[in-house]
């Protein structure tokens, strides 16, 4: 295995924690991402999240039609993300969304080097939890808009090529949002808190205040939940 992915970086000195054990929509799950990245500029924060419905996204710039096309059931619900990446399949992942402000030195790094950098952390925490894996030095996927058959540069990877995390970004004035999917955690609750110690030294847990989720549900309803923006890129 790549030895990099057994190093723990713990590049970031102190961040937020969130476990958001609340699921919640589609649109209100990628408000409450932007929301934070424009609310909160003293630390990063890492998000844990789960989702309401059965919920497939797709990333900024993907095709709703492919999505539907790929994922064919009518029980499923779409929603289109921020970030940039492909389409993922939210009934077999675990999701967290990562959040730097625009005066953390991350921010100002490559879209390449921090997504390594947070990969690195996430592969370090699943081999620490039993699940094998390297992170990819090139692209090897087959350029479907299928995240998790699709592995691109500092993508995870098991031995056999199998592709366990992927993620998107979006850069703004605000700062960095980067979120992401991992598949194949034997141990969830293990798993996030090796990633989380891989990635920083130390937190500080973060709770919203009430007026924050009612900020989030009317981004959610003006923006997110909208036939415009889910209809974007058709």
């Amino acid at each position: 295995m790549d030895s990099i992915a057994d190093q723990s970086p713990q590049a970031l000195d102190l961040i937020y924690l969130w476990h958001d054990t609340t699921p919640r929509s589609g649109s209100e799950n990628m408000a409450i991402d932007q929301l934070i990245l424009e609310t909160t500029t003293d630390l990063p924060l890492l998000r844990f999240y789960t989702w309401l419905n059965p919920t497939i996204s797709l990333g900024y710039f993907e095709s709703l039609t492919t999505a539907r096309t790929t994922f064919p059931d009518q029980q499923l619900n779409f929603t289109r993300r921020w970030t940039g990446g492909g389409i993922v399949d939210h009934r077999i992942d675990n999701t967290y969304t990562l959040i730097i402000p625009h005066t953390h030195p991350w921010a100002k790094l490559s879209g390449a080097e921090s997504y390594r950098l947070i990969h690195q952390a996430i592969a370090h925490a699943l081999n620490q939890t039993g699940t094998e894996c390297k992170l990819t030095s090139q692209d090897t996927g087959d350029g479907s808009s299928t995240c998790f058959t699709n592995p691109v540069t500092h993508d995870i990877i098991t031995s056999s090529g199998k592709k366990l995390a992927g993620a998107g970004q979006k850069r703004t004035r605000y700062g960095l949002l980067h979120q992401g999917s991992v598949i194949g955690i034997q141990d969830v609750s293990k798993w996030q808190q090796a990633f989380t110690q891989a990635l920083t030294k130390s937190t500080k847990t973060w709770t919203p205040e009430v007026s924050f989720f009612d900020q989030a549900k009317q981004l959610a309803s003006t923006r997110y939940a909208t036939p415009e923006w889910l209809q974007k890129r058709p």
